[in-house]
């Protein structure tokens, strides 16, 4: 990860920072500023003293006169515009036109080298030069220490600032490979640092970085403060690999890597105690970049379980995730299924909460925290009727104190795609947008106000993305970031291919199943493993398969056509190598195939007793791939399997998903 960060960093030849130190050499010239400009002052007093020479003293006293003047003049004008310094800036530009004007009419006068001009010129100008050089050293912050050659922050930022207006006195408290941090004061009782927020895109074009490179933050102390952090937004625009989970087998309640930082920085973000909006327009990357990375960490933590539905999309985001899923619907009857039994539940668990003293969910309360992910949630929405949208928004209101956060996602939240009350109540995550006027739906104000600009990006750089949440540091919330991308081709492209069969196989490998629950999330999964492990009566199964209905023929013993590795059937090649039976909750159970040649009444008691097994175990659903070890040890045929549990589903003992092509297992008495 940190070899590829490196190589982000040099995606360009010249980086924000590289420009920063390199103009901030050429600073340097305003040390010998000064010192020209008393040469020049020079020449000038001689050439006034050799053209305005005269003897008649009624035009030598004029022309002091009218120096004088001109002098005043140009004092009062340098006062004027000075008005953006502070106090020792403006008096020090002031006294020195003043004591300049007025050396150059004595010099007029008098002549440049007599004993009094020349003097004043020689030591009075040095002096003045000398205040010159120091106020610059002083401003530059560091060039008076050793080995410090000069502080980037305090030699640009004050110009850029300065051009848009500002008057800051900038200094830099953190440098790294990758970004400048450091803080700013702006001119009290004049200038606050919402002033300078609002500036910063003029301060980008006074200094010459690229937009996006400086983000700010308000100092909580001190109103007239801001930090500021300067980064090279360049090094986001190719995609970052998905360097794996951060903190596999952690707790939810630890922060989650999602993404790095336009620095470079990984993100740390707790998901635990809010809800969440993520929105952005299509192809802008909010599902596999925000979806697929946070379920991603999510589903490694053991104390967490996602419900999750999209009834739009269907499988096509969420369904590569499906089986690290406690529960998916993907029909409007199974969304409002389970949001009424979220629903049902949540007065259950905060009276659970409160019998422990607990005013909040914690680690190690014996809950596991609930992740309600809903994919285009408008049209979820939509499918309530009004009494379950009231629903809704009571759960949404409550679930947090119960331990559980909503996900919320969709392309554009105004007021016809997102309830007012719902949208107060979520952080937000913003992905690319068409223009400023959808960004204000998808930022917080905030984040409006730091300048985030997630417009710049609409969706030509898929998985950037501001965020706004807890967790987050308020110097952040208007800095972009970058989410990982699951699947590179070789050239560095997203691969759609390789993301999902990375995303299957990172799911295959945090199954829902293997995953312990509390009694309550028990009952609201659909997975195997996702409820206590109970008696099924053998009589529900065994009364709809008939044993003595054997198979033809052509159907037996081919165990090898289902077990090649070149099987055109997508549902037993997915099933060779992780089937159901290997990673049940009850390790103990294994299925005892009987003799390899059997009758039609032993076929049936395998079946039945297979089936069985997998009931004990924990099971909730299965599919056929799952009896693979019957045809493995046994002469039954899978056809012949499938012909019995077609007799199941058509007895209602077994229930069929057609969307999943899963068999549903007998309903499960309630636990007292």
């Amino acid at each position: 990860m940190a070899t590829r960060s490196k190589e982000l960093a040099t995606v360009d030849v010249e980086s924000s920072l590289q420009k920063v130190a390199a103009q901030g050499v050429s600073k340097l010239v305003t040390l010998a500023s000064p010192w020209v400009v008393g040469l020049l002052l020079f020449g000038v007093g001689a050439a006034f003293h050799v053209i305005l020479d005269t003897d008649d003293p009624a035009v030598a006293s004029w022309t002091a006169f009218l120096m004088s003047v001109a002098v005043i003049v140009l004092t009062g004008v340098t006062y004027g515009q000075s008005h953006a310094r502070g106090p020792w800036g403006k008096a020090h530009t002031t006294a020195t036109t003043l004591l300049t004007g007025l050396w150059v009419t004595a010099a007029t006068i008098n002549g440049p080298t007599t004993v009094v001009t020349g003097r004043i010129a020689l030591i009075g100008g040095f002096t003045l030069c000398a205040t010159w050089n120091i106020r610059t050293v002083i401003r530059l912050k560091g060039w008076d220490a050793p080995g410090a050659l000069a502080d980037p922050l305090a030699m640009l930022f004050g110009q850029g600032a300065g051009r848009a207006g500002l008057a800051v006195e900038a200094r830099t408290t953190a440098a790294t490979e990758h970004k400048v941090q450091g803080d700013v004061q702006l001119e009290a009782g004049r200038q606050t640092a919402e002033d300078l927020q609002k500036k910063v895109p003029y301060i980008e074009s006074g200094i010459g970085l690229p937009p996006g490179s400086i983000t700010t933050s308000i100092d909580p102390d001190d109103a007239s403060r801001a930090k500021v952090t300067i980064s090279d937004p360049r090094v986001m625009k190719h995609p970052i690999p998905w360097p794996g989970p951060s903190r596999p087998g952690g707790s939810i309640a630890d922060p989650i890597r999602h993404g790095l930082w336009q620095d470079l920085d990984e993100v740390a973000y707790v998901i635990v105690g809010h809800h969440l909006q993520i929105m952005g327009q299509t192809g802008s990357g909010k599902s596999i970049g925000g979806a697929w990375n946070l379920l991603g960490e999510i589903v490694t933590r053991y104390d967490a379980a996602v419900f999750a539905i999209d009834i739009t999309k269907g499988e096509q985001t969420l369904g590569p995730l499906a089986e690290a899923l406690h529960r998916f619907e993907t029909t409007k009857a199974g969304a409002k299924a389970l949001l009424a039994d979220v629903q049902a539940r949540v007065k259950e668990r905060t009276d659970q909460l409160a019998a422990k003293q607990l005013q909040k969910w914690k680690p190690g309360c014996g809950l596991t925290y609930w992740v309600v992910w809903i994919e285009e949630f408008p049209d979820v929405y939509d499918a309530l009727s009004d009494k379950e949208q009231e629903a809704f928004l009571s759960m949404l209101k409550a679930i947090r104190s119960a331990g559980g956060s909503v996900v919320m996602s969709l392309q554009r939240s105004d007021y016809t795609q997102m309830p007012t009350l719902a949208r107060g109540q979520l952080a937000k995550a913003c992905f690319g947008v068409e223009s400023g006027h959808d960004a204000g739906f998808g930022l917080s104000e905030a984040q409006q106000d730091a300048g985030a600009r997630p417009e710049l990006w609409s969706n030509k750089q898929p998985g950037m993305t501001y965020w706004d949440a807890p967790s987050i540091p308020d110097e952040r919330i208007a800095m972009p970031m970058r989410t990982f991308a699951w699947g590179l081709d070789s050239a560095g492209g997203f691969d759609d291919e390789r993301a999902n069969a990375a995303m299957r196989e990172h799911a295959a490998f945090w199954p829902a199943f293997a995953k312990p629950v509390d009694e309550g999330t028990a009952a609201i999964s659909r997975l195997p493993g996702g409820g206590q492990a109970l008696a099924a009566p053998a009589e529900a199964l065994e009364h709809a398969i008939d044993p003595g209905d054997d198979e033809d023929e052509e159907v037996r013993n081919v165990a090898s056509e289902y077990l090649t590795e070149d099987d055109p059937d997508p549902e037993v090649q997915a099933g060779l190598d992780d089937p159901i039976v290997d990673q049940l909750d009850d390790p103990e159970w294994e299925f005892a195939p009987p003799e390899v040649t059997m009758t039609p009444q032993q076929r049936g008691e395998a079946l039945i007793a297979h089936l069985q097994g997998l009931w004990d175990a924990g099971a909730r659903d299965f599919a056929t791939r799952d009896l693979r070890p019957l045809w493995e040890s046994t002469d039954m045929s899978r056809a012949w399997a499938q012909k019995q549990l077609k007799k199941l589903v058509e007895a209602d003992v077994l229930g069929y998903d057609d969307d999943a092509q899963r068999y549903l297992m007998p309903e499960r008495p309630e636990v007292g």
